[in-house]
């Protein structure tokens, strides 16, 4: 495996707006705007994206603890009320991370709604969780795409109103129909054994089950399918009755393909201590025939920018299909 290195910015425009995020990919190289035979698919974590005004609204009567949030959902934690609240150059520049990512579909975490997400992703339409909750997860699809919002996966949530899963039919009752299910799992255990008694631990495993089912109902439908987003877990670093073991496996005919297994794992921004990916994009062993050869990609954001503005935790992972 080659070691990734930052790509050339695609424009004057592009230098001139954002002039040191870095575009990433598994083999190195400039990754091309996707052609028109392709789709380019992403996910990306906003981390607590809000509209300004619902960010002002809600950071007066911030909650100082999961109690407190999970009484009043609607409302954010003081933490995230102090350090997180974006300007307009914030907001301009994610946009910029949203233009350069230049993806069809992008699976979208910790975002209120369409209000939010319409200042970054323009010339998109959304679809998104039905929850009250701030942090709600969906998905952006490129203005001109034929698709149908799906049902909530409400198990996933586990009778909260947080973590609901988004599902997505693309291309709906064509041959390159594709069906989409966009997660944002439970943090805190990246890779502690399911079976431990902690309580992120309990709770991700609670939610394994879930996740499993939709993967083999779609098996079962015959469907093309993936599975994206906020995995909150390394996935390729876990021990054997690791989550994985638990979705991914050959079981009632379903197998999943993890298109970050041999990509070179790349930080969002030097500093940060991850040591491996828990954002993913897992495709159906049918789909996998489409996946464009070399196209992992990971958008990064400089350290200059990373440490000024005030972007997210997370960048975009995106992969090519080619849906002939």
């Amino acid at each position: 495996m080659l070691t990734a290195a930052p790509a050339r910015h695609p424009s004057a425009a592009a230098r001139a707006m954002l002039a040191t995020l870095a575009l990433v990919g598994a083999f190195g190289g400039v990754v091309a705007p996707s052609a028109p035979a392709t789709l380019k698919i992403a996910t990306w974590n906003m981390e607590w994206f809000l509209t300004s005004a619902t960010f002002n609204g809600l950071k007066g009567a911030c909650t100082r603890d999961d109690r407190a949030h999970r009484r009043n959902p609607r409302s954010i934690p003081c933490d995230v009320a102090a350090t997180l609240e974006r300007s307009a150059t914030d907001l301009a520049a994610m946009a910029q991370v949203a233009g350069m990512l230049n993806a069809d579909l992008v699976a979208i975490e910790e975002v209120d709604g369409p209000a939010a997400a319409s200042q970054v992703f323009r010339g998109y339409q959304f679809c998104f969780t039905g929850g009250r909750e701030v942090q709600n997860t969906g998905f952006a699809v490129r203005r001109g795409l034929p698709y149908r919002c799906g049902p909530d996966l409400m198990e996933l949530s586990l009778g909260d109103e947080l973590r609901r899963g988004a599902t997505l039919v693309l291309y709906p009752g064509g041959t390159r129909e594709l069906h989409l299910l966009a997660v944002h799992l439970k943090s805190g255990c990246a890779r502690g054994p399911l079976a431990s008694r902690a309580h992120a631990c309990e709770r991700l495993a609670r939610q394994a089950p879930a996740l499993h089912a939709w993967v083999a109902a779609e098996q079962r439908a015959g469907h093309r399918y993936a599975v994206l987003g906020d995995f909150n877990r390394d996935l390729l670093h876990e021990r054997d009755d690791g989550l994985w073991a638990r979705i991914g496996a050959d079981t009632d005919g379903a197998r999943l393909v993890n298109t970050a297994d041999t990509a070179a794992f790349h930080n969002c921004y030097p500093g940060q201590t991850h040591t491996g990916y828990i954002d993913y994009i897992l495709l159906s062993s049918a789909l996998l025939p489409a996946w464009v050869p070399g196209s992992f990609e990971r958008l990064t954001y400089a350290p200059a920018d990373a440490w000024r503005l005030k972007l997210s935790d997370h960048c975009p992972v995106a992969v090519r299909l080619r849906l002939d």
